[in-house]
């Protein structure tokens, strides 16, 4: 059985009081607790139980905010198991140096960046003159950085990334949930259906990828995470994530395609479940590319920013 590296888990504290909810940005509300948790030590377990060696544990933003604090504490009990990445914010001119003091603690092994609304259609938090010295800083200190889109921002949110990560062509940077249509959330639809917008899925045979995430086939150091998210669309839609996952690798190679479980958010199924869809998603490809896919592409990603 091949190894794994789940380059997406969301870990969610059963202490409230040492770490509660907090908002992603002003104005917004503060978030509800959750009526479950996904702590270190469970996922530690359910890693050790399907031959998970590693897993990026990425911020909760919708939940903790920026107090990245919970994961960085996991980490830390679990050197070289779970790595962080965190979420801060991109407008702070104070980020880079946050950055800084936490890699030379060793204490992050990557950033993400994230918007906070579907209909929030500005672009500063990924291409400001102050984002812009964040990614530089993440360059510098050799820190893998992923981004999330909405779906309705794509037209515009892709081509941007390309034209940044190929100013900084040294840095790997993760598209959470494939960046193509079959990855929007079970938030984002409902927010679109609400708002009266299209929802329907592109079909076979490229599913949606000619006219989105083609475009950065000439941008190596664009990777793309396919996640739980992704397959529970292709499950509603009736579509093999296989199919998927081979047109990926086609398209772009085994070493730009890594797994992410997204467990603590995707709820559909327990992690043997996710194991389960992971190993399925590789049916089609040959054994290289299974092993790129399931654990090769994110160890080499996340190669020298293990937390210790």
């Amino acid at each position: 059985m091949d190894l794994l590296f789940d380059t997406h888990a969301h870990l969610i504290s059963d202490d409230w009081d040492t770490y509660p909810p907090r908002p992603l940005a002003p104005g917004l509300p503060v978030p509800a607790r959750t009526s479950y948790n996904v702590t270190a030590e469970s996922l530690i377990g359910m890693m050790d139980a399907h031959q998970v060696t590693t897993s990026c544990v990425v911020q909760r933003g919708h939940l903790y905010g920026h107090d990245n604090s919970y994961i960085i504490e996991a980490a830390r009990r679990f050197p070289g198991r779970l790595l962080p990445v965190v979420i801060l914010d991109t407008q702070d001119p104070a980020t880079p140096d946050t950055l800084a003091r936490l890699a030379s603690q060793r204490l992050v092994a990557g950033l993400r960046m994230a918007n906070t609304r579907p209909s929030q259609l500005d672009t500063d938090w990924m291409a400001s003159t102050a984002t812009l010295k964040v990614w530089k800083a993440c360059e510098q200190l050799r820190l893998p950085v992923a981004i999330i889109f909405f779906q309705n921002q794509l037209a515009w949110t892709l081509p941007l990334l390309r034209e940044i990560a190929r100013g900084f062509p040294d840095l790997p940077v993760l598209i959470d949930h494939l960046g193509i249509p079959w990855g929007a959330s079970l938030p984002e639809l409902a927010w679109a259906r609400e708002a009266g917008i299209m929802t329907a899925m592109p079909p076979p045979p490229d599913y949606g990828i000619d006219s989105t995430i083609r475009l950065l086939a000439d941008t190596p150091n664009i990777h793309f995470k396919f996640t739980e998210i992704n397959v529970e669309r292709m499950q509603e839609g009736g579509v093999d994530p296989a199919d998927v996952a081979r047109r990926m690798v086609e398209r772009f190679g085994a070493g730009r395609i890594c797994w992410g479980s997204d467990v603590g958010q995707s709820l559909a199924w327990p992690y043997a479940d996710k194991i389960a869809h992971a190993h399925a998603a590789a049916r089609l490809l040959d054994a290289g590319e299974r092993r790129q896919f399931l654990h090769g592409t994110a160890a080499r990603i996340y190669a020298g920013t293990q937390a210790s």
